[in-house]
C-alpha cells in the first residue's frame, strides 16, 4: 500500500466540485459535489442518534436500496435536522437537481448537510449551487482538496487522504474527505466522510469490511461527548480499477480492508486532532484487555473525560483521573493488574503500577506532555486484546466556539 496525494479524487472516474451558494454565510465556499458516471456499489453507516437528520433518513434509504449511486451533494452552514417533511422535501429537490443537470437519477443521489439544527435549508440555493458546479465537475486533486474544504465548519483544516494498492496484477485506489471538529462522540461521532475507490467489489462484502472498520476507527474518537444528528459515512466503488470482483473474503478481501483501515484511520484521527479549540492530539492505547470490548470502552471513557481532556491540557500529571475513568467506564478489572505510562515523542515514563503509585520524575512528566501528541498507554495484564482511542485536551476556546455557535 502506498499513501498518495489527493482525496475522493484519487480513484479513477471519480470528480468532485464546489461552489459558494450562500447557504448560510457569504463569503466562502459552502458546497461540495463528488460525482462518478459510473454507477457505483455504495455503503454506509450513520448516526446512532434517535435524532436524524433528514439528510441521513434519505441516505439510509438509497443504501438500503441496494441501487447503484452516482453522487452525493454535501452543504455546510445549516444541518437540516430537525426540520420536518420540509427538510425532506429539499433532499428530494437536490438530489432531482442532479438529475437535470448530469441525467442520473435522482435516487441515486446522496445528500448530506452539516451546520445549525432547526433551520430550513433555503431549497433555491441549493438547486442553484447543484446548476453552478455541475460545469465545473473535475478530477483534479485540486478539485477534490477544494471539496473538502467547502464541507468545514468548525474545523481549522481540511481533512483528505488516499492511498493505492494491488489487487492481482490491478492498481487500485481508495481516497476520502471527512469534516469533524465539535460535537463528536462515538457511534458514530459528529462527521461526515465520504470515501471513493475503484475497486470492483460485492456491495454486501463493503458494507460488512465498512461496518467492521468503523468500530476501531470513526468509532474510537471523542471530542466533546456529543453524539450528532447527522453523521453520515458513505463509501463509493465504481469498479473501474478492472480488477477481478471481490465476491469472497480471499485475499483481495484482506487487501482492501487493510486499505480501508488505513484511510478511516488517518481520517479519524485528523478529526479527533481538529477537536474545536484543541491543542493537542489525545491518545489512550490500552493493552492486553480481557477481550476486544473491553479495551474499547476503557480507551473511550480515558480520551472522554473531561478531568483527563483537562489535565491533558494542563500539562497535570495527574494519573489518578485516567485510572478514575476506567474505573467508572463500566469495565470489570483489577486495578492492582494495572500499569501506566504516559508517552509522547519526548519519551516514555511509567506512573502507576500494579496498584501503587512510582516516585516518577515531575519534569520529565511535564517535558512527555507537552508534546502536541499526547498518548495514555495502559497494560491491563488480563489477556491479549488490545484497542486505541483518540481524542483532544479541553481547552478555553472550545467554550467560546460553542457560546456563539449560531450567530
Amino acid at each position: 500500500m502506498e499513501v498518495i496525494l489527493g482525496g475522493v479524487t484519487a480513484a479513477e472516474g471519480f470528480m468532485a466540485a464546489s461552489c459558494e451558494a450562500n447557504i448560510k454565510y457569504e463569503g466562502r465556499t459552502d458546497m461540495a459535489m463528488v460525482f462518478s458516471k459510473e454507477p457505483c456499489v455504495v455503503a454506509g453507516t450513520f448516526t446512532s442518534n434517535k435524532v436524524k437528520a433528514a439528510c441521513v433518513k434519505w441516505d439510509q434509504n438509497i443504501n438500503a436500496s441496494g441501487k447503484p449511486m452516482h453522487a452525493v451533494v454535501i452543504n455546510s452552514g445549516i444541518a437540516n435536522a430537525c426540520t420536518g417533511k420540509e427538510g425532506f422535501d429539499a433532499c428530494e429537490a437536490t438530489a432531482k437537481a442532479v438529475e437535470e443537470t448530469l441525467k442520473v437519477p435522482y435516487d441515486t443521489v446522496a445528500v448530506a448537510s452539516t451546520g445549525v439544527i432547526g433551520m430550513q435549508l433555503p431549497v433555491e440555493k441549493l438547486r442553484n449551487g447543484v446548476i453552478k458546479m455541475a460545469p465545473l465537475l473535475e478530477g483534479s486533486i485540486e478539485a477534490g482538496t477544494l471539496a473538502s474544504k467547502a464541507i468545514m465548519t468548525t474545523d481549522t483544516v481540511n481533512k483528505e487522504v488516499a492511498v493505492t494498492f494491488n489487487i492481482g496484477n490491478r492498481k487500485v485506489t481508495l481516497g476520502g474527505m471527512s469534516k469533524g471538529s465539535g460535537m463528536i462522540h462515538p457511534n458514530m461521532c459528529t462527521m461526515l466522510a465520504f470515501l471513493t475507490s475503484d475497486i470492483a467489489i460485492d456491495k454486501a462484502l463493503m458494507q460488512e469490511a465498512l461496518s467492521e472498520i468503523v468500530k476501531d476507527t470513526f468509532n474510537m474518537i471523542s471530542v466533546d461527548g456529543d453524539t450528532s444528528t447527522n453523521d453520515t459515512l458513505l463509501l463509493m466503488a465504481n469498479g473501474l480499477a478492472g480488477n477481478e470482483r471481490i465476491v469472497d473474503k480471499g485475499e483481495a478481501y484482506g487487501i482492501f480492508k487493510e486499505a480501508l483501515f488505513y484511510v478511516c484511520k488517518a481520517l479519524a484521527m485528523k478529526m479527533a486532532k481538529d477537536g474545536e479549540g484543541a491543542s493537542k492530539l489525545f491518545t489512550a492505547r490500552v493493552v492486553n484487555a480481557r477481550s476486544k470490548e473491553d479495551a474499547r470502552v476503557l480507551a473511550r471513557s480515558v480520551i472522554s473525560s473531561n478531568l483527563s481532556k483537562a489535565a491533558i491540557f494542563g500539562c497535570d500529571a495527574n494519573f489518578g483521573r485516567f485510572l478514575c475513568a476506567m474505573g467508572y467506564s463500566g469495565i470489570d478489572f483489577d486495578q492492582e493488574d494495572v500499569e501506566l505510562f504516559f508517552e509522547s515523542r519526548a519519551g516514555r515514563l511509567e506512573v502507576f503500577k500494579y496498584g501503587v503509585p512510582l516516585d516518577f520524575d515531575e519534569e520529565e512528566a511535564l517535558k512527555i506532555l507537552k508534546c502536541d501528541e499526547v498518548t495514555i498507554y495502559i497494560d491491563m495484564h488480563e489477556g491479549d486484546k488490545e484497542a486505541t482511542a483518540w481524542g483532544c485536551d479541553l481547552t478555553y476556546d472550545y467554550v467560546k466556539i460553542n457560546a456563539d455557535y449560531r450567530s
